[in-house]
């Protein structure tokens, strides 16, 4: 009998020092579906976080016997997926744009346009007045607009009001008259353009920090836990870098630089940077203009516009000393081309440079139209596709129209994709929606949101839904290095992860974009979503 209690008690003992063995962790999560998306793309039911990284991944009764939290949370079995991230977007602007600029995006007409400008100027009088996102091929007939109405109504003020893609802009004379610009219309593109929106007077420091705040608050609301922003000054990164050592701006933040001298000079000698909330690695240049405001550089005419090609934005030269400038100091070099002329330039400058396989993953931002001969380059010269899925269910209504056959070489994603075997996507916000979700859903249907056109536009271009889901996740992370540090939910990387309402892996295709944020978490701490 004496026996058999202390068999009881040893048992009895045991037990209790294997509970308190338990290794304690700030955070666990369980009862759920975990994609990982690491490279076997496996699924878990939980994972333990602490010091903000994943420790453990594994079974409901792997983590729960083995780790103790005081904060545990049944996921009811949500889907729960790596923290979303987007590939290439506008970040500050957006965030510029929320609090200083008419939202014209999805104006039916220039009427409509006139209408909302005219509620701004109320809300906000300014010696400036600003707009954002109108687009022509939304509106009969499909024609730019001229300045006449902004002249009539807005005549002591300065008004520029600018195109969807970011590269183009209508301004009233008085405006034109500042600038000591002369156009008939109005209408200013590319260069010119890119003058105006220089003079526009800069946001206080207050003003910024209040916008990029915003911006940030966009991101959670959408399950975006990182961003790609393309294209920022120092005095931008020096902001962003500050308010995330202040604990203000926990977004992750990856920061292509303006190829503006003064940045230039402060970052290069110095090497690439990766701190834990922001990367410096890259420079943002440009190649051509947009296809909707027909400066992307073809290497034919417009279909619509036969005495038009587009522009080149510098000389080849240009582009050949900055490749070298960049690849001899370590930094990438992510190029926006959009026309077939602008994408096999900036190919062949980068093959010049980087003369065959390597790892540098210097980058072609949106690829948009690939001459057929040009595809293999990416692969060749381990060159990657920097895509925008929304861009194509924006564009099909009218691509053809502007390019003729050549569509079927445009927002060719699937083949872009096999190049290397993997892409980089992203949005292009505030020029598209801001949500992933949306980018996963064209990515995968090649549909807008009505859901036409049946069967999807160019099919054969299509991702799969792993493929899509890699591309606003782990691909990200690895566009700028750090697939090491994030991207995929493993054992010692950041604790970035969303969980949805419904799981995007299987859900019928339609219902992707309503699919709501249930819960964010940025290295393992929740963030807002509302």
């Amino acid at each position: 009998m004496n026996r058999t209690i202390l068999l009881i008690a040893m048992t009895a003992l045991a037990l209790f020092a294997g509970c308190n063995n338990k290794q304690h962790a700030d955070l666990i999560v369980h009862n759920a579906v975990v994609y990982t998306v690491d490279e076997s793309f496996s699924q878990a039911e939980a994972f333990a976080v602490k010091d903000g990284h994943f420790i453990a991944v594994g079974t409901n009764d792997e983590i729960l016997q083995h780790y103790t939290a005081d904060s545990l949370i049944d996921a009811k079995g949500a889907p729960i997926y790596p923290g979303f991230m987007d590939g290439h977007c506008h970040f500050k602007s957006l965030g510029e744009t929320m609090i200083r600029y008419a939202d014209l995006v999805g104006c039916t007409s220039f009427d409509e346009v006139i209408q909302r400008l005219q509620e701004h100027a109320a809300k906000h009088p300014s010696q400036w007045l600003l707009g954002r996102g109108w687009d022509q091929n939304l509106w009969p007939g499909k024609q730019f607009p001229d300045n006449k109405l902004l002249n009539k109504l807005f005549p002591d003020r300065y008004v520029a009001i600018t195109r969807i893609d970011g590269h183009m802009g209508l301004v009233n004379d008085h405006l034109l008259q500042l600038m000591h610009f002369d156009s008939p219309t109005g209408l200013l593109l590319d260069a010119p353009y890119d003058s105006v929106k220089a003079a526009i007077p800069r946001l206080t420091r207050q003003e910024q920090c209040q916008a990029l705040m915003a911006a940030q608050q966009a991101c959670f609301a959408n399950g975006l836990t990182g961003v790609s922003d393309a294209g920022l000054s120092v005095e931008d990164i020096l902001l962003i870098d500050s308010l995330q050592q202040r604990g203000d701006l926990l977004i992750k933040v990856n920061a292509m630089l303006n190829p503006d001298e003064r940045t230039l000079q402060h970052f290069l000698p110095h090497g690439p940077v990766h701190k834990e909330r922001l990367a410096v690695c890259s420079i943002k240049l440009y190649a051509d203009g947009a296809l909707g405001s027909r400066g992307a550089n073809l290497l034919e005419p417009y279909s619509d516009d036969p005495d038009n090609r587009g522009l080149q934005i510098y000389s080849l030269c240009y582009y050949d000393s900055l490749c070298r400038m960049a690849y001899d100091a370590g930094f990438q070099v992510c190029t926006h081309a959009i026309g077939d002329a602008g994408v096999r330039n900036i190919l062949h400058a980068y093959s010049s440079v980087l003369k065959g396989s390597n790892d540098r993953r210097w980058r072609i931002e949106h690829s948009q139209i690939v001459h057929p001969d040009d595809f293999h380059l990416f692969g060749e010269n381990n060159i990657i596709p920097s895509i925008q899925s929304t861009h194509a269910t924006s564009d099909m209504a009218w691509a053809e129209e502007r390019i003729g056959k050549r569509v079927k070489n445009a927002y060719a994603y699937q083949r872009l994709l096999q190049q290397n075997g993997w892409v980089v996507n992203g949005t292009d916000f505030p020029i598209e929606h801001i949500s992933p979700l949306y980018t996963f859903y064209a990515a995968v249907s090649r549909q807008n949101l009505e859901g036409q056109p049946v069967g999807g536009w160019q099919p054969e271009d299509s991702i799969t839904r792993q493929q899509a889901l890699r591309s606003i996740t782990c691909w990200v992370a690895k566009g700028y290095f750090e697939e090491d540090r994030k991207g995929s939910i493993e054992k010692g990387k950041e604790a970035d992860f969303v969980i949805l309402e419904q799981d995007i892996m299987i859900i019928p295709l339609k219902e992707i974009p309503s699919t709501g944020i249930r819960r964010l978490f940025i290295s393992g701490s929740e963030v807002p979503v509302k």
